[in-house]
Parts: C-alpha cells; structure tokens; sequence
C-alpha cells in the first residue's frame, strides 16, 4: 500500500456569514495547497469541523472538491451514526474520492469491543470500492488501542490506518502493525511528524508512512520542506525546521482547534470566515498575540523553507 506517501493536508473547511461553508473560498484554498505541492487534501477531518455541516452540504463540497483538485483527495466520513457515515462514504465513493477517513461515532464514548463492531459493520454495510483507513483521534473521538486496530487490519476490509494520537510509542506499535498486514500508515500529529517521518525513513519503501498535515493547511511551506529534508536525510536542516514548526504548534494548543490554523490560514490572504464558536475576551487578546507573532514569524520561515 503506497498510494498516500508524503503530506496529505488536513483543510478547515472556510465558513460564510450563515455558517454555510464557502465553496468559492474552499476552491481557493485548494488552489493555494495544490500550488504548494502537497500529496493530497483531507477534506472533513476534525480539523475541517465536520459535525458542523450536515451531509448535504459535506457531500456537495466532496462532489466539486474532487473535480477541482489536482491531487488526490480524502475524505473524512466521520459522525455522530454509523449510517449518517455509511452514507457520507457511498456519496465520497461516488464522486471519486481517493480514499475515506473513518473515525469512531464522535459525542458519546465507545468501548474498544464496541468500536471494532462499528467499524466490522461499516465495511459490510459499504462494501467495495472504496480505500477506507481506520482515523484514531482520541481527542474528539473514542480512541482505537493498537490492539483493536492490528484486528481490524488483519480483516483486510481497510486501507490502513491514520493516527492522530500524537503518542510516538503508539506510532511505533502500529506501524509494525501495519506492516505485518501490509497496509498503510498515516502520521496524523504535527507534534510527532519529523519523529515518525524519520522513522519511517529507514522503513522498506512500500511501509514508509504519509501523514495528515493540518499544519500544511496554514504553512505549506514549511511543512513540505521538513518533508524534504527528512526524505533525504539531512539532519540539521530537519532540526531547525521541526524547531519552527513545534513553535507554532506552541500556539496551537493554547486554543480549541481548529482556531490557530484557520486564523492563520486567514492571514495568508485567504477566506476562511468566522469562528464557529466565540473565544472569551482573554483569548480574544491572546489570539492577537498570536496575530502579531505570525505575521512576523512567517517571512522568517518562507526564506527558510524556500532555501532548504
């Protein structure tokens, strides 16, 4: 399994004044990261806000999102139901979609025996077709332990699997996991990328992991070139890039996600629309901290990253 190497972005999903996503500013967004030269653009993923949009408008902006990209794109098919699910991933199937993110039911919390059942069930009820990879995302969903996961694999019913857990120990547990089933690994943490990226590195090709970048969203750049100096080994460089992307991670946690990323991304010149949910007047002022840092930060990491 190779077809998702290198970075996979992880997209906000930009807002209207209604809370409508803005499909003009979304084809914009695609633009901007297929000119950066990702791998792929993950559309849906908690970073994209999914429980924020009903299937109606995620499936129309899978529908246009495909026919607009130049480079593959995922789909996170994620809910609060297995059918609201199911359906997301026909509807993605259907328009084209390179390969389906699938995390647990978000909301209520679901024991591991329960998460395997809901992931055993969605393959039966899906069917063929589709490249489906198992999302572990413990921060807005039940968490899949690398025990559940190695069981789910071994069914042969997925693609493999996205880790979001930003454990290095768990990264490493499952991607002997996934080679043991040949199936493929995908870093979902920009916290551990340049650690699990390198030690992928040393990997067999064929079970080098990718990753989802929700960093990439707001500095390509950047991200891409740490993906090119981890590629072709060259230490020093790896080090001060992940320096400066850790500082901006630095920022991230201080907010809900995806908050960091999308102002960010608004700073570029891009649409992204309003927050989906207001910030206390102290981090309203710690978010023009953030402003005024990022804006003077990312000159900086543009003449670095260009010259790495």
């Amino acid at each position: 399994m190779t077809g998702f190497q290198g970075v996979n972005v992880a997209a906000i999903t930009p807002r209207g004044k209604q809370g409508e996503i803005d499909l003009g500013a979304a084809f914009e967004l695609i633009d901007h990261l297929c000119a950066a030269g990702v791998r792929g653009i993950v559309l849906f993923s908690d970073y994209g806000e999914y429980p924020a949009f009903n299937v109606d408008e995620r499936t129309r902006l899978v529908y246009l999102a495909v026919k607009r990209s130049r480079v593959p794109v995922l789909v996170g098919v994620g809910s609060a139901t297995m059918d609201i699910s199911v359906s997301l991933a026909r509807e993605a199937r259907e328009a084209g979609a390179a390969g389906l993110l699938l995390p647990p039911p978000f909301f209520f919390r679901y024991d591991p025996d329960d998460v395997v059942e809901f992931y055993r069930r969605f393959a039966a009820q899906l069917g063929s077709g589709a490249e489906t990879f198992l999302s572990n995302t413990p921060a807005s969903s039940s968490p899949i332990p690398v025990e559940a996961a190695l069981d789910l694999l071994q069914t042969g019913l997925f693609a493999g699997v996205e880790d979001s857990s930003g454990s290095l120990e768990s990264f490493t547990c499952l991607q002997a996991a996934t080679a043991r089933c040949s199936c493929q690994l995908l870093v979902g943490s920009d916290t551990i990328f340049a650690r699990a990226r390198c030690r992928g590195a040393v990997s067999p090709a064929n079970f080098r992991p990718g990753a989802v970048s929700a960093a990439a969203c707001a500095v390509p750049e950047l991200v891409m070139a740490l993906d090119r100096a981890i590629t072709a080994g060259r230490p020093d460089e790896i080090e001060r890039l992940d320096c400066a992307l850790q500082a901006f991670l630095e920022w991230e946690v201080r907010f809900p996600q995806p908050i960091v990323v999308k102002v960010a991304t608004g700073l570029r010149g891009l649409k992204t629309g309003p927050e989906s949910v207001p910030l206390s007047p102290g981090k309203e002022r710690l978010l023009a901290e953030f402003r005024e840092w990022f804006q003077g930060w990312l000159p900086a990491v543009k003449k670095m990253s260009a010259n790495a």
